[in-house]
């Protein structure tokens, strides 16, 4: 996996993936409907999201980017959000198939729902690309998202800053769920830059625990359960995404201890730039969903003309599938580190808005940060 986020950044940008400028969130339209086409509409691709209940991300960025994104093709999206339940994604794909969509792009809500997917895909000509999440086991053509190694190791490497005055801290990671292989690449390029520091004693591992669907309540109840456990210790609490932070941060309040421990996040949600300002986050990680989107609008497009060459130019990366143990061409993009002292870079005009951060008790604290 590709790990320098310059050279992904210009990759990115050189083949045109950027709808505007590199790297935008652009919050918009929180409806998990269906775009239903015209009878004459141009081409058609099916898009199947994951869920709303555990990231915003989903409803509030990836829905309208992949619209806006597939729309600038010339293709006519018909987009749908499976809400968590793997027989909705099913029916929705076949839906979708039956519909006549050219292509799929999916976010499975695991490996086996979405491999199942692929195959129905697979049987009637259609192609899949897997977006954001890898459907283990299945038969995508194509593969967009983040490298997610990437982010564990940012994530990773963040707390180790934060605790750097602590030798021997103590540490309690609440990861994703176990059947979402993007989480298991997560985990792994955080034990690969905190592995050899609780080897090397500088940081102590209290525990490790995925949270079954990203299950924020669940999340909560868990690190409640190894904290108590742990005798209401922990210096530093490393957390997969936005999601889990603030369910951790609940739990630390109810403690007396946010704002002391930094725990880290990912995908740069309003409430996780919201918890940096208070200073009970130490940090997010920001994946430019804007060139997520367009990426897998310019795939689709050209594997609706049949540009094989088009759509291998694309994605030149690979990633392999660990149970069906095949290469799959791939897109993967580079996610960005984000704590206090840079929230202002990636604000503005096409991405989370100032106003949404630095309402009430916050606006002091965006001033002191220079957040107009």
């Amino acid at each position: 996996m590709g790990r320098t986020p310059a050279a992904l950044i210009a990759m990115a940008c050189s083949i045109g993936l950027l709808l505007a400028a590199c790297g935008n969130n652009s919050p918009r339209q929180p409806d998990g409907a269906a775009v239903t086409p015209p009878a004459d509409a141009a081409p058609r691709v099916g898009v199947i999201l994951p869920e709303t209940a555990t990231s915003a991300r989903w409803a509030h960025f990836d829905q309208p980017m992949l619209q806006a994104a597939l729309r600038q093709e010339g293709l006519t999206p018909i987009i749908q959000n499976a809400q968590g339940d793997a027989q909705k994604f099913a029916q929705i794909a076949d839906s979708m198939l039956s519909q006549r969509v050219r292509v799929l792009i999916i976010a499975a809500p695991s490996g086996d729902v979405g491999a199942t997917v692929e195959r129905k895909a697979e049987e009637q000509g259609v192609p899949v690309i897997d977006y954001d999440r890898l459907s283990v086991g299945g038969s995508a053509d194509y593969y967009v998202s983040f490298d997610h190694e990437m982010v564990g190791e940012l994530q990773a490497q963040a707390l180790a800053a934060a605790l750097r005055d602590k030798p021997g801290a103590q540490v309690i990671e609440i990861g994703g769920s176990s059947t979402d292989h993007n989480a298991e690449l997560v985990h792994r390029g955080q034990s690969e830059a905190l592995g050899p520091r609780y080897a090397a004693g500088d940081l102590r591992l209290v525990s490790s625990r995925f949270v079954d669907g990203w299950d924020n309540q669940a999340g909560g109840q868990a690190f409640e359960q190894l904290l108590t456990a742990n005798g209401g210790r922990v210096d530093g609490v490393l957390a997969a995404n936005d999601g889990l932070a603030a369910a951790v941060i609940t739990v630390l309040q109810k403690y007396g201890l946010a704002g002391a421990v930094p725990v880290t996040g990912q995908d740069m949600t309003v409430d996780g730039l919201r918890a940096l300002l208070q200073g009970y986050q130490s940090s997010t990680v920001f994946k430019p969903i804007r060139q997520e989107a367009g990426a897998a609008a310019k795939l689709a497009a050209a594997l609706v003309r049949g540009d094989v060459a088009a759509a291998d130019a694309l994605a030149h990366q690979r990633i392999r599938d660990p149970v069906a143990g095949r290469e799959i061409k791939s897109v993967l993009l580079a996610p960005q580190l984000i704590t206090r002292d840079n929230i202002k870079t990636v604000l503005g005009p096409g991405h989370v808005r100032a106003e949404e951060i630095c309402g009430g008790e916050l606006a002091g604290a965006c001033r002191a940060l220079g957040i107009a």
